[in-house]
Formats: C-alpha cells, sequence, structure tokens
C-alpha cells in the first residue's frame, strides 16, 4: 500500500474528524434526550398482568392504557420499545430508556432476552436489541415473523449535511459471538462479535406505478463500536456522498453496501415495502430521505448478544 493511500485509510478509519470553525450544527429535534413520553402498557392477565413502561422520545407526558403509539409533538424518532399483542395476549418490549446524565438525560439502548410463555397458547423467546431511529414503528406487532414491516424507516429530508455529531458510550457484553433466537427456532450461535452501530444513510426515493419504494443512495455515514468505551463527546462522522464503493472511505462493506439494513418504509398509499436500493447517487445530487439509527447489536433482527449496551446524547447534523 502506498503511503497517500495508507493516509488516507487512516483518516476514515480514525474517526472523529474535525470540521472547520465555520460549521452550523442543527440538532435533530427532540435530539438532546431530555424530553420522554412514558406510557404504561397493562400486558394480559394471563401472564401476570403487569404494568410495564415504554419510553417514546417527544413531548414530556403520560399515556395511560393500551393504546398504539403514534409520534408526538411532531417527534421523528422511534424506536424499539414496542407493544405486542400476539393470540390475544398483549405483552412489552423494552430495550431503550431513558438515563440520568449530569443534570439532564440520555438513551441507554440495550440488547436483552425477551419471553412469554403460556401453556398450550405461545411460547415465545427473543433475542431484542436496542434501536433509535428516524421514523415511527406501528403497533401493536403481531408476530416476530413479520416485525420488520412494522417499522417506517426514514423520514423526509431534503439537504446536505456535512456530517452527523453526537455524544456516545458503549459496553460490550465481551461474547465472541452473537446467538440468534427468534420465537420460532432454537437458540443458534452467530459467528463474530457483537457491536453497536450508527447507520446514517441519505436517500432520493422515488416510487412505482405498484407502489414499491426504489432509492439512489446520496449520502453515506456509518460506524460501528466494538469495544466498551466511557463518555466520548461531540464525536463527528462525516458524509461521504456519491458512490463510494471505488473510494477508501468504503472501509466497512459490510454496513455501507447499497441495501444494507433491508429497510422497510411505508408507501404513499401506506403500505409497508421494503425499501430498494440499488443505485448510487451522483454526489451533487439531493437526497428526499434520511436513515439515522443507533443499535445496541449488530446482525438485524433477534441477532446479537444480551449484554450490550450503547448510550446515546445530543444528536444533531453538521453543515
Amino acid at each position: 500500500m502506498n503511503l497517500k493511500l495508507y493516509v488516507n485509510l487512516c483518516l476514515f478509519l480514525f474517526v472523529p474528524l474535525f470540521l472547520s470553525a465555520q460549521e452550523k450544527v442543527v440538532p435533530v429535534k427532540y435530539g438532546d434526550m431530555e424530553q420522554w413520553v412514558t406510557r404504561k402498557i397493562h400486558e394480559s392477565g394471563i401472564i401476570g398482568g403487569n404494568t410495564k413502561l415504554l419510553y417514546e422520545l417527544g413531548p414530556t407526558k403520560e399515556i395511560e392504557g393500551n393504546i398504539p403509539y403514534i409520534n408526538q409533538g411532531g417527534s421523528p424518532w422511534g424506536n424499539s420499545n414496542v407493544m405486542a399483542k400476539v393470540v390475544g395476549i398483549v405483552k412489552t418490549n423494552t430495550s431503550v430508556y431513558p438515563e440520568k446524565r449530569g443534570d439532564g438525560y440520555c438513551a441507554r439502548l440495550e440488547t436483552h432476552i425477551e419471553s412469554v410463555k403460556v401453556l398450550g397458547m405461545v411460547n415465545i423467546t427473543v433475542l431484542a436489541s436496542g434501536s433509535l431511529f428516524l421514523g415511527d414503528m406501528k403497533e401493536p406487532i403481531t408476530s416476530t415473523k413479520e416485525g420488520e414491516k412494522a417499522l417506517n424507516m426514514g423520514v423526509p429530508f431534503t439537504s446536505r449535511p456535512k456530517a452527523v455529531r453526537f455524544d456516545y458510550k458503549v459496553q460490550m457484553s465481551g461474547e465472541p459471538n452473537r446467538i440468534r433466537q427468534t420465537g420460532f427456532s432454537k437458540k443458534s450461535v452467530v459467528p463474530g462479535q457483537d457491536c453497536a452501530i450508527m447507520t446514517c444513510l441519505l436517500q432520493k426515493r422515488t416510487e412505482d406505478k405498484d407502489g414499491n419504494i426504489l432509492a439512489k443512495r446520496v449520502g453515506t455515514a456509518v460506524v460501528r463500536y466494538n469495544k466498551s468505551e466511557d463518555w466520548h463527546n461531540q464525536v463527528t462522522y462525516e458524509i461521504r456522498y456519491g458512490d463510494i464503493s471505488h473510494d477508501v472511505s468504503y472501509y466497512d462493506a459490510e454496513l455501507m453496501e447499497l441495501g444494507v439494513g433491508k429497510y422497510y418504509a411505508r408507501n404513499s398509499k401506506g403500505e409497508s415495502k421494503m425499501i430498494q436500493e440499488t443505485e448510487w447517487a451522483n454526489a451533487d445530487e439531493m437526497p428526499t430521505h434520511i436513515i439515522l439509527q443507533f443499535t445496541s447489536s449488530l446482525g438485524g433482527a433477534f441477532v446479537g448478544s444480551p449484554g450490550n449496551k450503547l448510550w446515546i446524547d445530543n444528536v444533531g447534523l453538521v453543515y
């Protein structure tokens, strides 16, 4: 490897990067993690009838009762805290929490095992990772088999920021491999250490006559965290524009490739469709949507290492 290529590679691998003093930082609404909606969900009596708390980023308020959640106060954030109703049984999962940090709050995302067992009716044990993302979730979840279709990933967005910035802390489980536990099959081992990730994708979306969502990739910024770290503040990750597949900045193909995440979104008719991201946009094209996601585990739904935790605070975009 020649010296110039080596130096360029180091610049991308050893983020954070530092931008000029002329920068402008635009906070993502509710991205300071200071305001939370607290939902009080009453689980079915057959599994104990407990009242569980689910937390959503939005205006400070409480919602009592088993009411499907719709984003409040113009909040652009969804997360993996959900109310499920499977064969008539109401069950919850909480994997994203508000946590005190100094004089305010941050978000804690964690990977854990969630189970519900009722003799002769249902026996489900799943791995649930903490995920915080721009978008929303359609409730109630009625099946683990198609849970990802409940996600509406990404929000409308028509600007070109230079970078994404936030504070973070990480705690890794220490396990050498991950597990897959879907609820309908035996627990299996997935080779490779777990990690927490941040994904920021800018897309130019269109919809065809059949309602399919097609997307070009306009901008890309991703990072994985594979070791425990204390708080890092105002960490900045550059967004790379256009086709980066042959560029030194394409250093993590698993997280940067087109179609990564196999994300779903709702089309103009409200139908859930997998986003078909099959083309790189020109470097000067304008996006129509942004995907910004933080998650405590790598590998998609039901894959990860229990005990992984990711803390996030003060999310903004740099111009």
